[in-house]
């Protein structure tokens, strides 16, 4: 979690920040400096802990699990969401869309169900 508390007034004087230092260290120290660019109204650097391949595939999630909670099929949401493959009754079962599709509507529902604080952190090496 990452909470900002302040105490008192600040006004003009400078701000101080403590820091734990712990294995989400260097995400903490990111927000800091994210927040001092808002702060000192500077640009804030680009935010490098979702790859553009990994959020265009969380949106495809959430469209995924929209669908899902709205009672679509997981076939009719792998025919809209993947335009062009039009799969028959037989081989639905055995196709790598269904696979797909079903896996995108479980880790999204994953996300929606609080695995959205996952994001704040940086993917990590085991």
């Amino acid at each position: 979690m990452f909470d900002i508390a302040f105490h008192g007034e600040a006004g003009d004087a400078p701000l101080a920040v403590l820091v734990i230092i712990d294995d989400i260290t260097p995400d903490r120290l990111q927000a800091i400096g994210r927040f001092w660019s808002t702060m000192w109204r500077r640009k804030i650097p680009p935010d490098d802990r979702l790859t553009t391949p990994r959020r265009q595939r969380m949106r495809t999630m959430l469209r995924a699990v929209d669908a899902h909670y709205e009672g679509e099929t997981y076939r009719a949401i792998g025919e809209t969401l993947f335009l062009g493959h039009q799969i028959d009754a037989q081989s639905w079962v055995g196709n790598s869309v269904r696979e797909t599709t079903i896996r995108l509507v479980r880790d999204g529902v994953k996300l929606v169900d609080g695995g959205y604080r996952s994001l704040l952190r940086r993917p990590r090496r085991s």
